[in-house]
């Protein structure tokens, strides 16, 4: 099996993405592996770190390179303006965003096969004129797809989310049994072909307290969640009926799926994070192509 061939985007420049991304790549990886950044910046990192790291630098029409610890192919992105780490500058906002659209046009023509993202800094970017809702969204967008769904990973837990980035007052808004049933769809599909099961089990969280107490907590469990669940299983997947999200994680519904499905972000991250921090992934399902965090 050949090697696969991944794009890291280097992320915010005076953020932490350069450090993980320089630190990691000491560790074996049997991949073909190129890094979309400011080789300057790297290189300045690489010497703050003192780290014994050799950067090369690679055409973006070259074949990827194989992997060895301690060396980074990097495909030159200039920064505007010059770096000072942990001092963020919106004039190297454009420069975040063609780091990104680099990464996508990559494996849009087959070059690469995967994109890993290091951490941006949203609110520099809107700050500077670009909408920007995250990683999540930009490629939804770029790619045309009319839903993907977020997912995070660690050991023992997967949550996928129904919204990713809003305010809190707008999610009940953007949940409706249309959306709901093509998430499910889509991430059914995902566990088939990412983790070969069979048969995915999904456990719904409700969105209200209580998953609404019968409507006595709010009616969108019994007006949006429960028919959206009743389509699923119409359908042929395995979707639970709305779990009250403050016991599901110990609930045997949970315990028993092989996914959980939160209403919102820190309403399923928070429990991810706790039990995974530092070693979950960030997965974006539904888009034609690999893209991780």
């Amino acid at each position: 099996m050949e090697a696969p061939r991944i794009m890291i985007t280097a992320g915010e420049p005076a953020g932490i993405g350069p450090d993980v991304i320089l630190n990691a790549l000491h560790s074996n990886f049997e991949a073909c592996i190129t890094v979309v950044g400011d080789i300057n910046v790297l290189q300045q990192r690489v010497t703050a770190l003192n780290l014994d790291t050799r950067i090369l630098p690679i055409e973006i029409n070259a074949a990827p390179a194989q992997h060895a610890p301690g060396t980074v192919h990097v495909l030159h992105t200039p920064c505007p303006r010059s770096v000072t780490p942990g001092v963020l500058d919106p004039d190297n906002a454009a420069h975040i965003i063609q780091m990104l659209n680099t990464a996508a046009a990559g494996v849009a023509d087959g070059r690469y096969d995967a994109i890993v993202t290091a951490p941006i800094q949203k609110s520099l970017l809107n700050d500077a004129g670009v909408h920007f809702t995250g990683h999540t969204e930009f490629f939804r967008d770029y790619f045309g797809c009319d839903e993907v769904v977020m997912m995070l990973a660690t050991e023992g837990l997967r949550v996928a989310l129904a919204t990713t980035h809003l305010p809190l007052r707008h999610v009940p808004d953007a949940i409706s049994e249309d959306s709901l049933t093509r998430q499910f769809s889509i991430i059914d599909n995902a566990l088939r072909q990412f983790y070969g099961i069979e048969k995915p089990r999904i456990a719904m969280l409700g969105l209200n307290p209580h998953a609404g107490e019968d409507g006595h907590l709010g009616r969108e469990e019994i007006e949006v969640l429960i028919p959206a669940q009743k389509t699923a299983l119409a359908n042929g997947l395995d979707v639970s009926l709305p779990i009250p999200a403050d016991t599901a994680f110990v609930s045997p519904e949970v315990k028993t799926a092989d996914i959980v499905l939160a209403m919102f972000h820190d309403q399923g991250l928070p429990v991810l994070k706790t039990q995974g921090f530092g070693s979950s992934v960030n997965i974006t399902l539904g888009l034609p192509i690999i893209r991780t965090s």
